[in-house]
């Protein structure tokens, strides 16, 4: 399991072509609020949270902890990736006391032009380089289309399909020789 004390986290942001991978602030506050209100990013993660309900929950800085990213383009927050441990409860595990679990939500009008690719592939070559030898997994629900594609394209390989949350669960490894292309 990956304990947040046990390597260094990036200190300074991640960039990439065309988008900056970095630690959440506070301006990223409203934008956090709309993904997790958003309907169309809420179809395979248990539906939309309501908007009033964030608003008085949402922390000041939301994210600001190990194993998050805020995605931004041009200095707007799209999106957020996550690399978590993946807890023992859970099913599906490639060694049960390693490696971690990706994890990325962008708002809908980023779909569809790569951003995803380039921030999960660029947040996966961080990890590998931090952590050199540990696997990534991913779980996924398998009507998620566009999300089995991207796993599949970041070098996920499926391990196993299993029902959770009402639903068949898509659950895939990439191992640390594995690069995204």
């Amino acid at each position: 399991m990956i304990e947040p004390g046990t390597f260094t986290w990036p200190t300074a942001p991640l960039p990439t072509d065309r988008l900056v991978l970095r630690q959440s602030e506070a301006r990223d506050r409203a934008a956090f609020v709309e993904l997790f209100a958003s309907p169309e990013v809420g179809t395979y993660i248990g539906g939309a949270r309501r908007r009033d309900e964030l608003e008085r929950a949402m922390p000041e800085v939301p994210g600001r902890r190990p194993g998050c990213f805020v995605v931004e383009l041009d200095g707007t927050m799209i999106g957020m990736i996550t690399l978590d441990p993946r807890g023992a409860e859970r099913r599906g595990h490639v060694r049960p006391e390693a490696g971690a679990e990706l994890g990325y939500l962008f708002l809908p009008e980023a779909w569809g032009r790569g951003y995803a690719f380039e921030a999960c592939a660029a947040a996966l070559d961080w990890f590998t380089g931090a952590r050199p030898g540990e696997p990534v997994v991913l779980s996924t629900q398998s009507a998620n289309h566009r999300a089995m594609r991207l796993a599949a394209r970041l070098g996920f390989t499926e391990v196993e399909r299993f029902e959770e949350y009402g639903a068949e669960q898509w659950f895939g490894v990439r191992h640390p020789a594995t690069s995204a292309g």
